[in-house]
């Protein structure tokens, strides 16, 4: 079984060298996204030995979404840069895992074919999608919509974008565009025009108590790092945070997600749910989320590895060798269920 560094460089290979940058590449001079990753070598595990747990037990229950582990799909555009089969095969992969796929609203398959696709591995399969609150309220309603209708669990809505990151990797590259034969199919609007995704900075919390009005949906925000944020999400009724820094692409040298976990999960005192992505690429990391205080992680550019390597079969292999990981690294701890982690155990 290949680790994620090993699909990464077969992806490398195969992509087109600006969409490779694309997927790699993050703001500035990508100091968070390097941070993410150091974050978690900069911390060890300190095992507990003689508890005699057995057999793991690897479930969790995420906003109402039963997971198979710990682990969930992040949301990223453009799958079918990756690969022909893009969406699709992610979600036939997730589904088949029994985990979460956060669905971009930047996809470039529509939400009703992902769905289709997920449904036609597993009946119901556990789908959110991701929300740019868009200016035009109207049509981010429409959207909504659409998600419901398509039977998407949860709306994980993106917070820390009022304006786009500068990638420098894309401008050198002149990539700012799909190709001619790709489109952003979720903003597909009434007459079948498809708009671009506009970022606002006058997006507020009175737009998420819109958002809460508009659908009976659980509703996540992704993207809150500073601990009062996280005081006001839960004041705000949200039902439950992603502690992202846009895996380093939007605002350079912002601290990396791990190192701001305690303080949110001090912050929340378990009144919601915490998914942490950015950095995550072992089972280890899983572990050292979940002990600092992560209901589960989220991972993003090892999917597009995998699929890129190998399309749906790419996909599935990550899982399973995160899945595999964590389950050997909480033996390893002492531990049987992803509950039983607790802080004492990271140094």
């Amino acid at each position: 079984m290949r680790t994620i560094a090993e699909f990464e460089a077969a992806a490398r290979e195969r992509l087109e060298p600006a969409h490779y940058d694309f997927f790699a590449g993050a703001a500035g001079d990508e100091l968070t996204l390097r941070a993410n990753e150091e974050a978690f070598g900069r911390r060890s595990l300190v095992p507990r030995v003689l508890r005699g747990g057995g057999k793991r037990d690897l479930a969790v229950e995420i906003a109402g979404s039963p997971l198979s582990m710990p682990v969930l799909v992040s949301p990223t555009a453009f799958h079918r840069l990756a690969h022909p089969d893009g969406e699709r095969a992610t979600a036939e992969a997730v589904a088949a895992a029994g985990t979460v796929l956060v669905v971009s609203m930047a996809a470039t398959t529509a939400i009703e074919d992902i769905a289709a696709a997920a449904r036609a591995v597993v009946p119901d399969p556990a789908l959110w999608f991701q929300l740019y609150l868009q200016p035009d309220l109207e049509f981010t309603g429409s959207v909504v919509r659409r998600a419901e209708r398509a039977g998407v669990r949860a709306l994980v809505v993106t917070v820390d974008s009022p304006v786009y990151g500068r990638r420098e990797r894309d401008h050198r590259n002149g990539f700012h565009d799909l190709p001619p034969e790709l489109v952003v199919e979720n903003m597909r609007d009434g007459s079948g025009r498809v708009r671009d995704i506009e970022m606002s900075a006058e997006l507020s919390w009175e737009h998420i108590a819109w958002l809460r009005e508009t659908t009976s949906l659980p509703v996540l925000l992704k993207g809150v790092l500073h601990p009062e944020d996280a005081r006001l999400a839960v004041a705000a009724g949200v039902d439950g945070l992603v502690v992202s820094n846009h895996g380093g692409r939007q605002l350079d040298t912002a601290v990396s997600t791990l190192d701001a976990l305690p303080e949110l999960a001090a912050a929340v005192g378990g009144a919601i749910p915490l998914v942490l992505d950015g950095g995550v690429r072992r089972g280890t990391d899983v572990v050292k989320a979940l002990a600092l205080g992560a209901d589960a992680v989220g991972i993003g550019r090892p999917v597009l590895w995998g699929l890129a390597a190998a399309g749906r079969e790419g996909v599935a292999e990550v899982l399973e060798r995160l899945r595999d990981e964590l389950d050997h690294t909480l033996a390893l701890c002492g531990a049987r269920t992803p509950a039983e982690l607790t802080a004492d155990l990271v140094r």
